[in-house]
């Protein structure tokens, strides 16, 4: 190139930048300020869930063990509430925090663009556009994950937890924003989306209740009966082994059902959660103990057999008249 046409290159740089200098600088300006306050923003932000985040580890009344004998005790295992409450810090604590960053981030790239003087009419329509193809893709996932989220916000369940979710029921696992998994009883591990939760038993919150119906004969003495459970429970309730087990003292509701082969009775007692089904092996146990110490009969399978006598005292074949018919148990 000629020294004449380079020269003139440069004098008409200079002159551009001498004319536009100062708006470039105030442009180049405004998006370091731009850069800097979303920064500042995203920390801001990224403290207060942090807050967040520590309040939900702040172990509640409820995660305390305490001694009592009341219904409004709370008796959880100390290990499990802890890390229960871990699962759930870390896990709300990353998306809250995946999502600050990512609207800041938006947010600021929109204004960059805006200083550049790029038109965002079309980008934020082919956005929109995109967004939602994506949206109707993966509606299921984003129900998954927003299940997710409010299952671990709303503490429904947990690790450790034993829930009963439909077909899966067993032990919790692992809850994550997509996925719960669920040990049950034969060991297999059930893998349940999050979005096709739509209710939930949990036999771990709070208290349980162990619930025993014991069948007698008919012919027994029902304050008999009576007696020998509310006796039963008492003596459970004393034992050392279970006093800690039982939150109140266990009670006989009465007559539940009158079957073909006995009466049933029923008794319940609260428990701590996940101790009913040890307390009712235990009442079970000692039940019939005091049942077969009072003589009160367990009933078994009665069976009626029809005889047919004929004028002679003979008994017929099956076809003969039945008007003669004699029930006898057996």
């Amino acid at each position: 190139m000629h020294p004449t046409e380079l020269s003139m290159q440069a004098a008409d740089v200079t002159e551009w930048f001498q004319d536009n200098g100062e708006g470039l600088a105030v442009g180049v300006l405004r998006i370091l300020l731009i850069v800097i306050a979303a920064w500042v923003v995203r920390a801001l932000a990224k403290r207060a869930i942090s807050r967040v985040v520590q309040r939900i580890l702040q172990p509640s009344n409820g995660d305390t063990p305490r001694r009592g004998r009341g219904p409004a005790v709370l008796q959880r295992d100390p290990s499990r509430a802890r890390e229960r409450r871990e699962q759930r810090a870390r896990t709300i604590g990353a998306v809250l925090t995946s999502i600050v960053t990512v609207v800041i981030a938006v947010m600021g790239l929109a204004m960059v663009l805006g200083e550049l003087g790029i038109a965002l009419g079309p980008l934020l329509a082919s956005a929109g556009v995109v967004g939602l193809a994506i949206g109707f893709g993966a509606q299921s996932l984003v129900a998954d994950y927003l299940s997710g989220l409010l299952i671990m916000a709303e503490d429904q369940y947990g690790v450790g937890d034993i829930v009963d979710l439909g077909e899966a029921v067993g032990e919790v696992e692992n809850v994550g924003l997509r996925l719960t998994q669920v040990r049950d009883l034969n060991g297999g591990l059930w893998h349940i989306r999050n979005g096709e939760i739509m209710r939930v038993r949990n036999d771990s919150q709070d208290w349980a209740r162990a619930v025993l119906d014991v069948s007698v004969a008919y012919d027994s003495n029902l304050d008999t009966v009576y007696r020998v459970l509310e006796e039963t429970g008492l003596a459970l309730r004393n034992d050392p082994e279970f006093a800690d087990v039982l939150l109140e003292d266990p009670s006989v509701w009465g007559v539940q059902s009158l079957d073909a082969d006995g009466v049933v009775v029923r008794m319940a007692a609260k428990t701590q959660p996940l101790k009913q089904w040890a307390v009712t092996r235990e009442l079970r146990r000692r039940v019939k103990e005091g049942l077969d110490a009072a003589g009160v009969e367990l009933p078994f399978p009665q069976r009626t057999v029809w005889l047919r006598e004929g004028a002679d005292g003979a008994v017929p074949s099956p076809r003969g008249d039945a008007s003669h018919a004699t029930p006898v148990k057996r």
